[in-house]
């Protein structure tokens, strides 16, 4: 049947869970184009027999068509949707994505990707005169101050006005949000929630 491959690649994306990518189908995407360049090509040849007066094309050339289109606005669909998800990997992981995820990219979306990350670098960069980093606090804080739990031997860790931290494996500490959202983000630290 025309147009499953297409259907089977949105399923597949609708199958993974928030905040995860799955691997770029690149099989799938080049079967679904071959399957358009065949559709097109037997359309060529039923316009020209139609066009010369053969009658009992229109049918078939109709059908053909629209199956075009629906493979079209699915792999539209396939390709915004991964750069959706990867436009918000951004605002999640900072401008460095976890190995994991960068396997799970096309070329093309890598480069995207940073892309994407160096504009909004520079434009973070040009707010205010010293800059604003909009990836923190992503949602609004109720209090300024957190208490975290480290989950790995990070090591040393300096804030913004200097203060040396270590952290260890299961030390807990009483940190400002902003110094510590993106280390919660990528895992090293646990919000604790009393």
């Amino acid at each position: 049947m025309f147009g499953e491959r297409a259907l089977e690649l949105l399923r597949e994306l609708q199958r993974s869970t928030d905040g995860t990518l799955p691997p770029y189908n690149e099989d799938a995407v080049r079967q679904v184009l071959d399957e358009m360049k065949a559709l097109f090509d037997q359309n060529q040849k039923d316009v020209k027999a139609a066009a010369e007066g053969k009658p009992g094309f229109y049918v078939g050339i109709h059908l053909r068509h629209a199956s075009l289109e629906r493979n079209q606005r699915c792999l539209l669909a396939y390709i915004y949707n991964r750069m959706t998800r990867i436009r918000d990997l951004r605002w999640d992981f900072s401008s460095v994505l976890p190995r994991e995820i960068q396997l799970c990219l096309h070329e093309q979306e890598l480069q995207w990707f940073n892309k994407y990350s160096r504009n909004l670098a520079s434009y973070m960069r040009s707010i205010g005169g010293t800059g604003l980093d909009l990836t923190q606090d992503t949602k609004p804080p109720k209090s300024l101050f957190i208490e975290v739990r480290c989950m790995i031997d990070y090591g040393e860790f300096e804030t913004e006005d200097g203060t040396v931290i270590l952290l260890k494996k299961n030390s807990q500490h009483y940190l400002r949000r902003s110094h510590c959202e993106h280390l919660i983000r990528q895992g090293i630290l646990e919000h604790i929630i009393s």
